[in-house]
């Protein structure tokens, strides 16, 4: 496909393992070839940051601009009061709008990261579609565009084929969910030129609602690109760990255990991952797949640094390295590890249960005895013998404390 496509755009995205499905692929080279693409990739505010598994649809939208296109990122302030059912086996809680509002100013932050944003041709722009869909007159809308849906075709759509072929509910508040997105992008090339719609492959039916409703309103030609379903080479949904989703935001996780997930990526994703999470050449990331045994564990280490030095800048991604060598090659109590502040009285006496609760490596009681009885929770690297056991005053050497969830998985606390 890369030989036949001629905009640098299209060739590093077939190139790199982004492209799953594409309307008209032909017809979007042209335009991408003669001239600069608008696309958007739109993100519901579903919680106050987005996790890895996003960073597929992020890295195209930063793609999109490195090739010389301007990308536009839609906060779903309005489809977040909707909820989309794509891949969804139960319709999501509903949010206010102060949540919304909330979670929308978190993920703001990850965009500046990956795009710069400005009033140039190729600067990003980033666009609530609050902004029109709050406005939508009901009846006024169904007038306007409802003849232009098929419900036939609706029911045929992944999303919902999945809820009713498992009997499962889908409300007709989340059956409208295709409709506003398929406006939303109606919407986006009338307001800004828009003329391509990417996102993961559950929304393929959604993307190609939006196009046929502007060439059948609008009588305008708009295309859609869907990236694969990522997920590991054990089968495991990306982004999803024992220890809970992979934030992008630093709140949420630090920027080690950003790094430490990349470092513990699976022999047979490296070069996969490498060629989606960093901007490394391909002939680069050729040989660094072609590693074998221990030394695939530099290609890891390669890709923790790439990866992270995108997400939370150089100096983390470096920070994130030092420590790991000084927690697992050197055996050391490094500094860099996550770690919460106690009293000496907080601290002193506390059972190791509510201890790997608070520094979360453990989200319940129930988890961490089972890793107890297992041998694998340790504080400063001896078992525990007994979930019955509490922090002595002589586990804190120079007042700090280091638990550790596996082999890979520590955290300190610190006295005040």
């Amino acid at each position: 496909m890369t030989a036949d496509v001629k905009s640098d755009f299209l060739k590093i995205l077939t190139s790199r393992g982004y492209m799953h499905q594409a309307t008209n692929l032909e017809g979007l080279d042209a335009r991408a070839h003669e001239g600069y693409v608008t696309g958007y990739i739109g993100f519901d505010c579903t919680a106050d940051s987005l996790h890895v598994g996003s960073l597929v649809q992020i890295m195209m939208l930063r793609l999109m601009q490195r090739t010389g296109h301007k990308p536009i990122v839609v906060m779903g302030g309005g489809t977040t009061k909707v909820g989309d059912p794509s891949g969804k086996d139960e319709a999501r809680p509903l949010l206010s709008d102060a949540d919304i509002e909330n979670n929308k100013n978190g993920i703001k932050k990850i965009f500046e990261k990956y795009l710069t944003f400005g009033d140039g041709p190729t600067d990003a722009i980033m666009v609530d579609n609050a902004d029109w869909l709050d406005e939508l007159s009901y009846i006024k809308f169904l007038r306007d565009f409802g003849a232009h849906f098929s419900i036939n075709r609706m029911m045929g759509m992944e999303s919902v084929k999945l809820r009713l072929d498992r009997e499962q509910n889908l409300s007709f508040l989340e059956f409208n969910y295709a409709i506003l997105q398929a406006y939303d992008f109606l919407e986006l090339r009338r307001r800004y030129g828009c003329d391509l719609q990417m996102g993961g492959s559950d929304q393929w039916g959604n993307i190609v609602t939006g196009i046929d409703l502007t060439r059948r309103v609008d009588a305008q030609e708009i295309f859609g690109i869907t990236s694969p379903l990522i997920t590991t080479a054990s089968g495991a949904k990306m982004g999803k760990t024992a220890g809970g989703a992979i934030w992008l935001n630093e709140e949420r996780l630090s920027a080690f255990d950003f790094w430490q997930f990349w470092r513990n990526t699976e022999d047979a994703d490296v070069g996969r991952f490498l060629r989606l999470f960093t901007e490394l050449p391909l002939d680069e990331i050729a040989t660094l797949e072609a590693l074998e045994g221990a030394e695939i564990n530099q290609a890891k280490i390669i890709l923790a640094n790439e990866a992270t030095k995108l997400c939370h800048g150089e100096a983390a991604a470096k920070a994130a390295e030092e420590t790991a060598t000084q927690t697992f090659a050197q055996g050391q109590m490094a500094d860099g590890l996550p770690q919460i502040t106690l009293s000496e009285d907080e601290a002193v006496g506390l059972s190791v249960l509510d201890a790997f609760v608070k520094v979360e490596l453990a989200a319940s009681k129930g988890e961490i005895r089972r890793l107890i009885k297992g041998g694998g929770a340790r504080v400063n690297g001896t078992a525990i013998a007994s979930d019955e056991q509490v922090l002595s005053a002589s586990d804190f050497e120079d007042g700090r404390c280091q638990l550790s969830a596996g082999k890979k998985r520590h955290a300190l606390i610190v006295l005040a």
